[in-house]
């Protein structure tokens, strides 16, 4: 096929030597399946800010690190310079991310290359080669469910561990090759440590799986496995292996008495000192009066 516009700098760079064919158009890009030497990899062109439906929701964004002031203050103030590093730095996330998650033994795509706003991919391919179907796209028995929803669920330890949340994990960001699935899409993956919605974003990727893979085993609905991974991860316990139940039992909070002593005695104090100066008030009101 013709080569894409944003897919030419690569070309001439030696990064590609042809594009096959387009793989997928999503919210946020367009997959190109593209020949580079004997093997064939994926582009994924990112579309501007305006022509995407995903929108950099400040929930995805806050505690993202800005290292040059400059960039940082242009983008506060929402300059078109601004705008374009923030662009920039929103692709950039996913890139990091990939990076950060294949050290950790996540199974993510192996990132090759990020260049001229193009980010060059492995191919995650099928027993025949073929690129992987995406999970909404497979048909799964119980067992199979069972198996797949317990793979995910430890990836997503494996990614918190690496101070990682996806934020916008559900069947249509895995894919299944020959061995389970693979996540992608981490453009909107936010730091876990730094971002203050990180526990509400992982719980809500993981009761996507259970409701997902509940169709087929329903008893995954009933799971809590994200509330009980991210206490874990707060208590500092979290490890790659964790054993998990998929039972969380809210800590029971053990009254302190003479704490809650010493605050009704500094509430009936500070009750007798009101009263103590509104009589005093009053009676200077009416000393005043009989004269």
């Amino acid at each position: 096929m013709k080569t894409p516009a944003r897919i030419e700098p690569l070309v001439v760079d030696g990064l590609v030597d042809s594009v096959v064919r387009q793989l997928m158009s999503g919210k946020e890009a367009m997959v190109y399946v593209v020949q580079c030497g004997d093997e064939f990899r994926c582009a994924k062109v990112y579309k501007e800010a305006n022509k995407r439906s995903f929108r950099q929701a400040v929930d995805y964004t806050e505690g993202r690190k800005i290292k040059n002031s400059r960039q940082a203050r242009a983008m506060q103030k929402g300059s078109r310079y601004g705008r374009q590093e923030q662009e920039a730095a929103w692709q950039h996330a996913e890139v990091d991310a990939l990076y950060r998650l294949a050290a950790a033994g996540v199974r993510v795509p192996t990132p090759y290359n990020f260049h001229e706003g193009v980010l060059l991919m492995e191919l995650v391919a099928d027993e025949d080669g073929e690129p992987a179907p995406r999970l909404n796209d497979v048909q799964l028995s119980p067992e199979i469910a069972r198996e797949y929803h317990a793979m995910l669920v430890r990836q997503v330890v494996r990614m918190l561990c690496a101070g990682i949340v996806h934020g916008d994990l559900s069947e249509y960001n895995v894919l299944v090759d020959s061995a389970g699935p693979v996540i992608i899409d981490l453009p909107q993956a936010i730091d876990a440590a730094a971002n203050n919605n990180a526990s509400r974003m992982l719980e809500r990727d993981v009761d996507n799986l259970a409701t997902y893979f509940g169709q087929f085993a329903p008893e995954l609905r009933q799971t809590s496995y994200g509330k009980e991974i991210w206490a874990l991860y707060e208590s500092g316990k979290l490890q790659p292996e964790s054993e998990l139940t998929g039972i969380f039992t809210p800590p029971e909070t053990v009254a302190d008495l003479d704490e809650i002593m010493q605050v009704i005695d500094a509430a009936a104090a500070a009750d007798a000192d009101r009263r103590a100066r509104k009589a005093a008030l009053e009676q200077g009101l009416a000393s005043q009066d009989e004269f």
